[in-house]
């Protein structure tokens, strides 16, 4: 898990001219009202937090999960795409029937869980409730975002929570927000700060970020224990740099530094041969005397799809080889033990003759 910090001077300063700009057109409140006395003036109450993080985390797992299942859905409905949002709609109006707190942005009934004027059983069903109609209108090609929703989802939570436990309504919603968003969109610090901004609960920083981390840590665990497919709200967010077209020079430089640095290649006798179409025809380069640089394609026939590179599975005899890099549509990626194989990978190996010889005649185009 990694995070964006060299961009972070520039978003702060973006969001506090937006911020400001804003305040002087609509005015300083906060979008919710809140209690001005909420605190945690118990040890023991850290404890229903870190429960509510758990939870949080399961729920950040369940999410993305229903909305991108939801939309798979609909692409495979036998229908022109515009009548696909009719469809989406038609199952929101169905459920708003019996529960129509789940139309709209649903800030009111978010101001309500705050309030804790809401039941129990009322607070579990819309938990749920909001998912679907949430992904029933975005999923079907309808026009909607995933925050509010996903705040909605969190408020009920949170609410839900302090119902059962006999907590501070405010401050469960509050922080139930920010622990769902933040672990089901994989922005803990970004949510930590949005929600603490619009409520003004600054004194829950503390519990807000024990449950917002503990969601995000809960998230990640069971997302890769269970190889969820879909594990952010966000589907074109990357878990690393390395997965990141911006920092991909970065990365291809880092590379080769690694490769001078730990092979120590003489240069000089390299002369001016241009690499790139030795190794786009699949020739192998010598890097010493008993080691070449090899790039071949990952066979559709290869036993080795849908597996780690982690698992070492194009080699299981010999260890005398390592994965460089794999290049995937035109993205560079780096062996994080997590990443998945896949048919038409092109790969980067640096290894012993003899292991390239094998690697080559048995797995690789």
């Amino acid at each position: 898990m990694e995070f964006e910090t060299s961009a972070l001077i520039y978003t702060m300063l973006g969001s506090i001219i937006a911020y400001a700009l804003n305040a002087v057109l609509v005015g300083w409140e906060p979008l919710f009202h809140v209690p001005a006395n909420l605190s945690v003036n118990h040890f023991s109450s850290y404890a229903w937090y870190i429960l509510l993080g758990i939870a949080s985390g399961i729920i950040g797992v369940i999410l993305p999960n229903v909305f991108y299942y939801t939309r798979d859905l609909f692409k495979k409905i036998p229908l022109k795409d515009h009548f696909k949002p009719a469809i989406g709609g038609l199952g929101v109006g169905l459920i708003a029937l019996a529960f129509p707190q789940v139309l709209g942005g649903g800030y009111g009934w978010i101001q309500e869980s705050i309030n804790g004027q809401l039941a129990i059983s009322l607070l579990l069903i819309l938990l749920f409730a909001k998912m679907i109609a949430f992904a029933l209108t975005v999923s079907s090609g309808g026009s909607g975002g995933v925050f509010a929703p996903t705040l909605f989802v969190g408020a009920m939570l949170g609410g839900l929570f302090a119902a059962i436990f006999h907590q501070p309504p405010a401050a469960f919603a509050i922080v139930g927000m920010a622990a769902v968003f933040g672990s089901s969109a994989r922005v803990p610090i970004a949510t930590l700060l949005m929600v603490t901004e619009m409520t003004g609960g600054y004194s829950l920083l503390v519990p807000a970020a024990l449950a917002v981390i503990l969601g995000f840590y809960i998230q990640d665990f069971l997302s890769a224990k269970f190889k969820v497919k879909y594990i952010s709200l966000y589907e074109a967010q990357v878990r690393r740099q390395s997965y990141s077209q911006a920092h991909r020079t970065e990365h291809v430089k880092r590379a080769l530094s690694i490769l001078r640095d730990q092979k120590k290649i003489d240069r000089a006798t390299l002369g001016k041969i241009n690499l790139v179409p030795l190794l786009e025809c699949k020739i192998p380069i010598n890097i010493t005397e008993n080691e070449q640089l090899f790039l071949s394609e990952l066979s559709k026939r290869s036993h080795c799809i849908n597996t780690s590179v982690e698992e070492r599975c194009l080699n299981k005899k010999n260890e005398d080889w390592k994965i460089i890099s794999v290049i995937r549509n035109n993205d560079m990626l780096f062996p994080d033990p997590g990443l998945q194989l896949e048919a038409e990978d092109e790969i980067f190996i640096l290894g012993s003759k003899e292991s390239l010889k094998e690697i080559k005649k048995n797995f690789i185009n």
